[in-house]
């Protein structure tokens, strides 16, 4: 997972070292995003467009994640990794991505350990459920208001190596 929360803090650098160069100027993201395809950048490797796009990728997948979770409480989460990778992250993902993928999933945790780590509660997992469902209903319109902004700035079909 270390990979994974250095490539999403790299991102979220990489927006916000762009925000403070004129933070009037750039005080939303649609504003970098503008900037950028007006520069004909937006769809470089170390774009801030490329890191919207794949930071709202991880949030989703995320998101999606946790609601399979929260419906399916019993099953092993090497499963649900898997079953929420395929439909969010592996269309985008190039031969090399799903390569490295595939090794993740042999360290994804037990459900017990990824319970506590994410701050189970109680036996039951009700309050992570509901905690669970709270976010999904709060992130979901966010993250559809953050894809069509990408749609706008044609950057909603990017892939990974």
């Amino acid at each position: 997972m270390a990979v994974l929360r250095q490539d999403i803090d790299q991102n979220i650098q990489r927006l916000e070292k762009f925000c403070e160069t004129d933070s009037c100027v750039y005080s939303n993201l649609a504003e970098i995003l503008k900037k950028e395809k007006e520069e004909g950048t937006s769809k470089m490797v170390a774009s801030c467009s490329r890191a919207l796009f794949w930071l709202t990728r991880t949030m989703d997948f995320t998101a999606g994640l946790l609601r399979l979770l929260s419906k399916e409480m019993s099953s092993k989460m090497e499963e649900l990794v898997e079953e929420c990778y395929m439909t969010t992250l592996k269309p985008h993902h190039g031969w090399i991505a799903s390569a490295a993928f595939k090794v993740c999933l042999k360290l994804v945790p037990d459900n017990k350990t990824f319970m506590e780590a994410i701050g189970a509660r109680d036996e039951s997992y009700d309050t992570l459920r509901e905690d669970i469902d709270t976010l999904s209903s709060l992130l979901t319109p966010i993250l559809k208001e953050i894809y069509f902004v990408l749609e706008q700035y044609g950057l909603s079909r990017l892939r990974s190596m």
